[in-house]
């Protein structure tokens, strides 16, 4: 009989070691299902992000999310009736047969014990038995084959050093061909004990932004609300607290009644800056009495931003999860475009714990008053609507390198950011 190399030899000596502690540790799957209200009833999709994993996924309309690996334990059940794995542990290529009631739309995935996606496909497959080769690098994997809400799951272990890649043989069903479908239908997300989601739904071009720690089986309802400025842009929302802010900067280019707005730009007069991080309005635009934000939505003063700071702060926003002090600058900043910085919990260190709070503040950068543009990555400025003297006004700004939500005063002609906060 020849002997297993040390790599399998260490794999079966740990299972064997810890097998009764992994059967008790076992993951149990959470499912996540959707509902809407408010100004939709209906939900085209979700999208749906593990920011602590910095991966995601996108939930079609009418479907749920499974959230697996809830325990950080790999899985240790045996392969569905349905599920066939050979050779395994894969010793070059495996191949992978499972039996397909329906047929269909079927997504395949395998997650690392981490729950990072290693590779992931969607393929139109016939119902009856399907077959594909699977190779992986060396470690512990989960399989995932989701046919029309059916999940098939199994453990593989990889013994190489070959790159992840699924290979399938045969053609696909011709486009437009009639599947039998099932009501239930679910797509899988990697997910362990207190990772930070974040859930996007969409219906039509409204959206709705939810975040959230899972402990078990959860309904997460989206308050749709309507946010559409002059330019006929719609804007998502987040509800935080019993405050409803945008989730976007503003972009708009003209007040209520039609009329250009005037003191407005983009960074360094960039569009394409506009799309992303709004547009930089002087406080007087943004106080302007024909009205910046979508009807129904105002520009914040100075005191509801404080609200804003101290329910974040009450309620273990801050970075360290204590309940004082201002440390919430992570929970608003957004998971990209910040400047990087080493310093723990400043929204430039690891930007994927950012955005706990689903504000997604992004560092526009400002304009100075004698028209130069600077500080895009750096400095996220947001106004209120609130004066301090003729000349200044108060607003908010997060930085790359600070741990709070931070309050200073500017001369109004200053182009800042805009958030709008619902009525």
């Amino acid at each position: 009989m020849k002997k297993l190399n040390s790599f399998c030899q260490v794999l079966l000596v740990v299972l064997l070691i810890n097998f009764s502690v992994f059967a008790k540790l076992y993951a149990t799957d959470y499912t996540i299902s959707f509902t809407a209200s408010g100004a939709a009833t209906t939900i085209s999709n979700v999208e749906v992000q593990n920011l602590t994993q910095s991966t995601s996924v996108v939930v079609p309309a009418g479907a749920s999310v499974t959230l697996t690996g809830t325990t950080g334990a790999p899985y240790l059940k045996a392969n569905s009736l349905n599920l066939k794995i050979y050779p395994n542990p894969i010793t070059e290529k495996s191949i992978v047969s499972f039996y397909s009631e329906f047929g269909g739309k079927t997504d395949i995935a395998v997650y690392g014990m981490d729950g990072r996606t290693i590779i992931r496909t969607t393929k139109n497959l016939k119902a009856g038995t399907n077959q594909f080769k699977l190779s992986l690098p060396q470690g512990i994997f989960t399989l995932h084959i989701n046919e029309n809400g059916i999940l098939h799951l199994g453990t593989v272990i990889s013994q190489t050093m070959n790159k992840a890649e699924l290979e399938f043989s045969g053609t696909e069903p011709a486009a437009g061909k009639p599947m039998q479908k099932v009501k239930a239908s679910t797509t899988a997300l990697g997910y362990n004990q207190g990772d930070q989601l974040l859930f996007k739904g969409y219906s039509g071009d409204l959206c709705t932004v939810v975040t959230l720690k899972p402990t078990g089986n959860t309904v997460v309802n989206f308050n749709f609300v309507e946010c559409r400025d002059a330019d006929g842009y719609n804007y998502p929302v987040v509800q935080i607290g019993d405050q409803v802010w945008m989730a976007e900067n503003l972009k708009t280019t003209r007040y209520r009644n039609g009329d250009p707005i005037t003191e407005q730009w983009a960074y360094n007069n960039d569009a394409n800056n506009a799309a992303k991080y709004g547009r930089l309005y002087t406080w007087y635009a943004a106080t302007d009495s024909r009205g910046i934000a979508p009807a129904g939505w105002h520009v914040p003063t100075d005191a509801e931003w404080t609200t804003l700071q101290n329910y974040l702060i009450a309620n273990g926003y801050n970075y360290d999860g204590t309940t004082t002090g201002n440390k919430i600058a992570k929970a608003l900043a957004a998971t990209t475009d910040w400047y990087t910085y080493t310093g723990t919990g400043t929204p430039g260190a690891d930007l994927t714990k950012n955005n706990s709070s689903g504000f997604t503040a992004l560092p526009g950068g400002n304009r100075l008053k004698d028209g130069t543009f600077g500080n895009i990555g750096y400095y996220g400025n947001w106004w209120s609507s609130t004066e301090l003297y003729t000349s200044s006004a108060w607003y908010r700004y997060l930085i790359y390198d600070g741990y709070g939500l931070y309050r200073g005063d500017r001369t109004k002609s200053y182009g800042f950011s805009v958030r709008c906060l619902r009525d």
